[in-house]
């Protein structure tokens, strides 16, 4: 496995300064989303990782363009089918001073499995840890209950902290800045709610030391309010630039635009699990004890009255690719036979009537607000596409994100426009945590917040996830996406091309997983 890893230091050797470039002072990025907690294992959405990796290294790193590196494991290596050794990196040391060993990374393995009220656990990463021992301070060996090829990228998305800072401390005492101790290249100062989390640079970090002194990350939810603060140079960066303003700051001489393709799909939740859903009703707005989002052909009907084609062009002017399925070609496990489900209003109605719900049905439609570009236009565009195909829509409803996740994941939505962003470059994990059967014991489905469940899809994706074969491996994830896309599981909508725009003097690698983070920014050479 670790033939296929670049180096660590090869790997950021892009964001290193340049040779003889002196360290900049400061630098304020305006990001469009804040953290739910300073906590790293409260919950494994983007907006928490992407504030969390600043101050808290884990096992792997990932590059902008999602290579798995070496980062507090050096190197692992499977002794069998059931066991693993992986060797942790010498000579590094928390905040405080104190040094990082095996125990840190048990303990904060363990913490994963009890964080209470986590909108998205990470619980399912360690879920395949049968035991763990300790063979020195630098060594552990690993047993699961099956074979898992995956092992190491599963763990290594568990950011470590100080067994030391942070052992009996609640989320609360990481958000005070009390336990938040790691090893990453920013040390925590302080966090101002729906303000600000001010950094100050780790000198003593591992790795290449990061470009600035002090960074503090402003958090400005509005598009038109975060764009205005890069032009006044209020802030020096920003993430999320709206579709509408990328030519007119391309135009700028003052202003930068850094893009990719992202690996983050909008999709819709469905809730085809409970015979009686929240916000399922008949066509006058009552009540029913039948859910129609039970069945298949009615989930694809409502995939058919969507118009994914007319969503990016006219409300994302462009930035995004019509989706089939859960990521994006280019990453493991991408089937090519999964195409977006055409935009069919008639072909929607005829399903709607073989299922018996040829007279409609009412819903409601639930999305965030300040999630991703122009998410609550999304909402409100599916709410209409919906009306058009014969649904009564009793109302769409789009929440800011802190509070909107935390809802969804305890399930009060039945119809709900979410995301998923691959951050592994493959296709297990997200096959694993949204569309696997529910299992809090086993780690699975951690994030299937409709609660989909096929036992079909359920055996191949097993499968796929004890399989050490690359090639027999892809076939099967490939397999289990054509099978639980097949039944509508979920209603992939796109995936969005993503950029950030910077001032002059001021460069950003941009990430496939969309975060924004203060190792990739940089003084323009």
């Amino acid at each position: 496995m670790r033939s296929r890893k670049a180096t660590w230091a090869a790997a950021l050797l892009a964001g290193a300064l340049l040779a003889g470039t002196a360290w900049a002072q400061e630098i304020t990025i305006g990001r469009g989303n804040e953290p739910d907690a300073i906590d790293p294992h409260f919950s494994r959405t983007g907006n928490n990782q992407m504030t969390a990796v600043n101050m808290f290294d884990r096992l792997l790193l990932t590059t902008p363009q999602m290579s798995e590196v070496p980062a507090l494991a050096v190197s692992w290596r499977n002794i069998d089918p059931l066991t693993w050794e992986v060797k942790l990196r010498q000579g590094v040391t928390f905040h405080d001073g104190s040094p990082f060993t095996a125990e840190d990374v048990l303990f904060s393995f363990e913490r994963t499995r009890s964080i209470p009220n986590s909108p998205a656990s990470f619980a399912s990463s360690v879920a395949s840890v049968k035991t763990a021992e300790i063979v020195d301070p630098l060594t552990i060996r690993f047993t699961t209950d099956t074979p898992t090829p995956q092992f190491v990228t599963e763990i290594g998305r568990i950011y470590i902290a100080s067994k030391k800072a942070a052992e009996g401390a609640t989320t609360e005492d990481f958000n005070s800045g009390k336990a938040t101790i790691g090893t990453g290249p920013y040390k925590f100062v302080e966090w101002v709610p729906a303000d600000r989390v001010v950094l100050e640079r780790n000198d003593s970090y591992w790795g290449e030391k990061p470009a600035y002194q002090k960074a503090t990350l402003k958090f400005i939810s509005n598009d038109a309010a975060r764009v205005a603060a890069l032009l006044s140079g209020s802030v020096d960066l920003i993430d999320l630039v709206p579709p509408t303003d990328v030519e007119t700051l391309k135009a700028n001489p003052d202003i930068q635009l850094f893009s990719t393709a992202s690996s983050r799909l909008i999709y819709i939740g469905v809730d085809s699990d409970r015979d009686e859903s929240p916000f399922v009703t008949d066509v006058d707005g009552r009540p029913m004890d039948r859910n129609p989002l039970k069945d298949s052909r009615v989930r694809l009907a409502l995939s058919k009255m969507i118009d994914r084609g007319a969503i990016v062009d006219r409300i994302l002017y462009g930035s995004g690719t019509p989706a089939g399925q859960l990521v994006p070609e280019g990453l493991f496990g991408f089937n090519p036979d999964l195409k977006p489900v055409a935009a069919d209003p008639q072909g929607a109605k005829a399903l709607l009537a073989e299922a018996g719900w040829g007279q409609g049905f009412g819903l409601t439609v639930h999305g965030s607000n300040d999630r991703f570009s122009y998410d609550g236009q999304v909402a409100q565009a599916i709410g209409q596409l919906l009306a058009r195909g014969g649904i009564k829509i009793n109302k769409v409803d789009a929440q800011p994100y802190s509070v909107y996740a935390k809802a969804a994941t305890n399930r009060e939505f039945s119809f709900f426009v979410f995301s998923f962003g691959s951050s592994t470059g493959e296709a297990s994990a997200g096959l694993n945590s949204v569309l696997h059967t529910f299992d809090k014991e086993g780690g699975m489905g951690a994030n299937n917040r409709a609660r989909y469940s096929n036992p079909e899809f359920d055996k191949v994706l097993q499968e796929a996830l004890q399989e050490f074969d690359d090639g027999r491996r892809e076939k099967l994830l490939q397999q289990a996406a054509a099978i639980a896309f097949g039944d509508t599981a979920i209603i992939p909508l796109y995936w969005q091309e993503v950029y950030w725009a910077g001032r002059k003097g001021v460069t950003y690698d941009a990430r496939r997983d969309e975060r924004t983070i203060v190792y990739d920014a940089r003084p323009a050479p």
